[in-house]
């Protein structure tokens, strides 16, 4: 059983190239080093000049490095942006849709999924209890992180509600 780390020990690793990002197992032997020097450079870049740094197929290659932790993704990045578009229609797709992709794995739809939750959640606490209709680039934004791409309509109603 893993203890707890203490506060005074050091934080782990934001990215470790030796382990199974995807079950947290340790890998035998090392990654071919042009894929480990690649990975480390797009994690620098990402690191210092954050997601605008970055042109979509790579940022996609960063959530692959976690559900495909032992080969080249860039490859599967950019069939997946040519199948649906852009990024936001890739993180989006439906999981049996993107399972259609070859190379698309149960670990991959995951890591897909985690990301447009946390989207979602973002752009909905962006919105709550806060006076929607004054922002309407807000009431925009969070309605399309959260009907955009969908393959069944949404409705929802928006109401407003004075308070003394």
């Amino acid at each position: 059983m893993n203890k707890p780390r203490a506060f005074n020990e050091a934080p782990l690793p934001l990215f470790a190239p030796d382990v199974d990002e995807a079950v947290g197992n340790a890998l035998p032997g090392k990654l071919p080093s042009y894929i480990a020097d690649h990975r480390k450079r797009l994690r620098t870049r990402f690191m210092e000049g954050g997601a605008t740094a970055m042109p979509d197929y790579e940022l996609l290659e960063l959530l692959l490095f976690r559900a495909i932790p032992r080969q080249d993704v860039k490859p599967l990045a950019r069939e997946l942006l040519d199948t649906f578009g852009d990024f936001n229609r890739v993180v989006t797709a439906v999981p049996a849709r993107l399972m259609m992709v070859k190379g698309i794995g149960e670990a991959v739809v995951q890591e897909l999924k985690i990301v447009e939750a946390a989207a979602q959640r973002m752009m909905r606490a962006r919105v709550m209890n806060r006076p929607l209709l004054s922002s309407w680039d807000a009431l925009l934004d969070y309605c399309h992180t959260a009907m955009a791409h969908r393959e069944t309509e949404q409705f929802r109603i928006f109401s407003t509600v004075k308070t003394c």
